[in-house]
């Protein structure tokens, strides 16, 4: 990218109001970062037959097509890369639905992923509602989330304490108001809490990558199906990835999203020091509209999370449980096999008994990314000065796809520059003590296996 652009986007964005994620400025409205949101072109950003993008994104899952959408509404032109194609039955964001929720107590990064979900959440709602002149499909859901707890832990008070800092609605409820409002939840053994976030709730993942797909090539990106390799370098400087056979690509900048393939495209700097344990989601159908949306919230229990039936594809109940061991993306079985499907149905009977020999609609598995410090990893690729790695953070980055993109898009143009916020993202193969505790207090984390 030439550095007359550069300056030209740094100006341009110098004078807007905007604030960092350290502080704790109201939930409503403007950016979290410097300068505004980048806004949808009116018209398509275009460049010459032959003439290199000045951004090649490798990878269309979560991290890479909410950077790449983004990086062309601040100005640049954009290839997108991927072996399979946005929304694939292989990546880690082609799944049917993930939720959306915010509460990352007990964890050292949670406040600032507090902060980044519940701004996601605004901006899911405002995705659809500018889809909706496109003809896209609605995606979130907003169906509240409730965690299940036999008593108080310090994961659950971290969490209500940082809601408390950033003004996010929260109800902590007795078993009598559980029991009252969803009565077909099981309480009388092992539940004497929940705590009830109202905001959250459930993306069809599929269909919004494929959607952010689509906007992204309607404003002028354009997205190929390749499996992309680092190529020739000058220096400490990248000049191509190669495609395969004597194809190559040229770009400017280079940015690797690449999900549990970053120790296959990396395997002398990072190799098998990431884990990529797969965990198996299962939909069951559902008896009636109890189990439907909007009639119960997402919810949370110890090794477990799940939601109602969505429509209008009612893909059914969904419970996520861990699975096996990951070992290599490209030919790990997304099948769920008969003997896994025990733990799953424990949950129904010990917290849903009414869904107890429910019909298996369909089974999913997908392989989560663990780093050393099991935070997101968005920072430059040591050896190239051109060349950005985004990715990691667990099961936890879909939900935040909107800001995370926005994010990484200003980090690669040098208008964002946070350095403590960078810090806490930074390149790093050491395990940390932090990403330790985190393992234990974690509901999300408790049973991934691995």
């Amino acid at each position: 990218m030439a550095i007359d652009r550069r300056d030209f986007l740094k100006a341009a964005t110098a004078g807007a109001a905007g604030v960092s994620l350290g502080a704790v400025p109201p939930l409503s409205g403007g950016s979290l970062f410097a300068g505004a949101v980048p806004e949808p072109r009116a018209t398509p950003l275009r460049r010459r037959a032959g003439q290199a993008p000045d951004v090649v994104v490798i990878g269309a899952g979560n991290f890479g097509i909410w950077t790449a959408l983004n990086l062309q509404r601040l100005g640049v032109s954009v290839t997108v890369l991927d072996a399979y194609g946005p929304g694939n039955s292989r990546s880690t964001s082609g799944g049917e639905t993930r939720g959306v929720r915010s509460s990352y107590g007990g964890r050292p990064e949670g406040f600032v992923w507090n902060r980044w979900a519940n701004e996601a959440i605004r901006r899911w709602i405002q995705w659809d509602e500018e889809g909706q002149e496109l003809l896209l499909p609605r995606v979130f859901y907003q169906s509240g989330d409730l965690i299940l707890r036999e008593e108080m832990a310090p994961y659950l008070e971290d969490t209500m304490a940082q809601w408390d800092r950033l003004g996010v609605d929260y109800e902590l409820l007795d078993v009598d108001e559980i029991h009252y409002r969803w009565p077909w939840i099981r309480t009388e053994e092992g539940v004497s809490l929940g705590l009830h976030e109202p905001n959250a709730g459930v993306v069809r993942a599929r269909r919004a990558i494929e959607s952010v797909a689509k906007r992204f090539e309607m404003e002028g990106g354009e997205i190929r199906i390749a499996r992309a390799a680092l190529g020739g370098s000058d220096g400490r400087r990248l000049n191509d990835v190669t495609l395969g056979g004597d194809e190559s690509l040229s770009g400017s900048t280079f940015v690797f999203a690449v999900g549990p393939w970053i120790g296959k495209t990396f395997p002398e700097l990072i190799g098998d020091r990431v884990r990529i344990p797969v965990g198996n989601v299962f939909y069951f159908a559902v008896p009636d509209q109890r189990f439907m949306f909007p009639n119960m919230p997402s919810y949370g229990v110890p090794g477990c999370t799940g939601w109602p039936a969505l429509g209008p594809d009612h893909r059914g109940f969904r419970v996520r449980v861990g699975g096996q061991q990951g070992d290599d993306p490209d030919t790990s079985d997304r099948w769920v096999p008969p003997e896994a499907h025990e733990r799953p149905r424990e949950i129904l009977e010990r917290y849903f008994p009414d869904m107890v020999g429910a019909a298996v609609n369909e089974t999913r598995a997908c392989h989560y990314c663990f780093g050393p410090s099991r935070n997101f990893l968005i920072d430059k690729h040591p050896d190239f000065d051109n060349v950005w790695l985004a990715g990691l953070g667990t099961a936890e980055s879909f939900k935040q796809g909107p800001v995370l993109g926005e994010y990484i898009a200003k980090r690669v143009l040098e208008l964002e520059d946070d350095p403590e916020l960078a810090e806490q993202f930074r390149f790093s193969m050491e395990a940390t003590e932090g990403g330790q505790r985190e393992r234990r207090m974690d509901p999300e984390a408790e049973d991934l296996g691995g």
